[in-house]
Formats: structure tokens, sequence, C-alpha cells
């Protein structure tokens, strides 16, 4: 079992810790355990319930009256909703869900409406990024099951894989190399990144975790690509970054290198002419529409 903080509640939901704290004492909605040191902590069951609380609530319920309901009018109100799928934070909250059941077959089913509805790349900008960001943290906290994160991280990989495979490729469009730093193994952001890249008429080549720097330079002489993507999450260790930066910098001094990455994103990092930071998705995308279309 997982277990949250208020802070993870409030996270996750959208609703305040002190406004939880306050419907708690009033309808005597929980009933958290301590810690030894008499932390309060809260169970998927409640998370869950937070969710649905807060879903009606955003569409117009009072939370009186959603206290009032039993569990299974509560639960048949929000399939109702869920059905809809109106918002984004809907959807998100669907996923949670979800993910706290491991139910692949309610994930996928999500997933599918979202692409159908708004199409891969924004279903994953505008719901799977925000919800994965979300998980992203809570598994940094030790909230949640690394099997949770297992679970969805796998997911949302083979969705990646399949829409990159059906993107055309462009021989004659600029070459990116997609790789990441020796250790680093989260590779879900990069693999959204060489989707984008495909579809918007870029050539890549992926090479995926952990590449030691001396094997990417061998081939990086034998392809002469134009650019270079990669993202530092959890690896270089915080005091090499800087040297890794000026690696990148040195070892690709002929192509145009661009890092992206919590190991760099808000750090003070002095980069060398040829390499340049990306701090979110829509970076990418303006850059390559900018690169594709000098290149038409």
């Amino acid at each position: 079992m997982s277990v949250y903080s208020i802070k993870d509640l409030e996270h996750l939901s959208g609703i305040k810790a002190h406004t939880i704290r306050i419907w708690e004492q009033r309808y005597e909605l929980f009933s958290p355990q301590r810690t030894a040191t008499n932390i309060r902590f809260y169970s998927d069951e409640d998370l869950k319930l937070i969710l649905n609380i807060a879903s009606l609530k955003d569409h117009g319920i009072k939370i009186s009256k959603i206290v009032a309901m039993p569990q299974e009018v509560l639960e048949e109100e929000v399939k109702k909703i869920a059905l809809e799928r109106r918002s984004h934070q809907d959807q998100i909250s669907a996923l949670t869900m979800a993910m706290i059941d491991l139910d692949e077959e309610q994930f996928s089913s999500i997933l599918d409406d979202c692409t159908k509805l708004l199409g891969f790349e924004k279903a994953m900008m505008e719901i799977i990024y925000p919800f994965m960001r979300r998980i992203g943290i809570l598994w940094l906290t030790n909230s949640i099951n690394p099997a949770q994160e297992h679970f969805i991280s796998h997911l949302v990989r083979q969705k990646l894989i399949v829409a990159t495979d059906n993107a055309e490729i462009n021989q004659s469009g600029p070459m990116f190399l997609l790789f990441l730093p020796e250790g680093e193994l989260h590779e879900l952001g990069l693999l959204f990144a060489n989707f984008l890249l495909r579809s918007k008429g870029a050539k890549t080549i992926f090479f995926g975790q952990t590449v030691p720097l001396d094997a990417l330079e061998e081939v990086y002489h034998k392809l002469n690509p134009e650019f270079l993507i990669t993202s530092l999450t959890t690896a270089p260790e915080t005091k090499e970054v800087q040297k890794y930066i000026n690696k990148l910098g040195t070892k690709f001094k002929n192509c145009q290198v661009y890092v992206t990455g919590r190991k760099v994103i808000g750090q003070e990092i002095e980069y060398p002419k040829n390499v340049g930071l990306l701090n979110q998705f829509e970076d990418l995308i303006q850059l390559v529409e900018q690169i594709v279309q000098k290149v038409d």
C-alpha cells in the first residue's frame, strides 16, 4: 500500500491542505493513520476519495451534498463525469485512480480516448505529461509504490514507441542523436522528444539509456549529425554536471547540443557556445519547427 502526506493529497487533487483538514474534522471523511513521530498519513482509498470529491466539486456539486452520498452513489456520479471527460483535470484524476488500482485496461482506455480527441501530441502535452510530472514528484518523495511508477512508465513507454514507429521518417531532414548519460534510466521525456522530432520532419537516431560519451563520440564522427539532445534527471552526480556539460561542448563542437532535465533546469550552469538549455517541451517544438522550416 502507498502512503500519502496531506501535501500529496493537495498536489494530486488541487484541494488545499487546509480545506482537506477542515473537511476531515467537519465531515469525518478520513481516519488517517500516524507515524511513530505522530505525523498523519493517508491511504490509497483516502486519495481516491479526495479525487472523487474534487471531481464532483469541480462540476458544481456542493461538499455538503457530496459527503451525504452513499459510497456507491458517489462512485456512480464520478463514473458519469469520467465518461464525459469534459476537462483535462477529470482525465488526470481518472489516470491517477487507474494507477492506484494498477488497472491497465482503464489506463489504456483513457489514453486512447485522449489521443482520439486531441491527437497524440496534444494528449501528451496537455494530459500525460502533466500527469507524469505529478507522479514523478510523488515517486521522488517515496509516496507511491515503485511498482505503480513502473506500471505507468511501461504503459506510456509502449504508447510512445508505437506513435514514433507510425511517424514517417524524413531521410532528408536535419539529424538529431538522442541519448542519456551513463547511469541515467529515465527515458520517457527523451522518447517523447524523439516522437516530436520525427513528427515535425526531423531525422532521429535514438540511443536511449546510459550511453558512454566515448562510444557516442565514435558514432558522432561517423554520422555527422547537426544536433544532439540529452536529458539529465538523476545522472551524473550534481557535482559532476558542469564538467559533463563542458565535455559535451568539447567532444561535439561541430554540432549544436541541447540539454534538459532536473539536473540542469533552474541550476547555475555555464554553457559552452554550442550547448543550449531546453526548459520545456514547448521549447523543443519551437526549435524543431524553426529548423525544419529553414531546411524546407
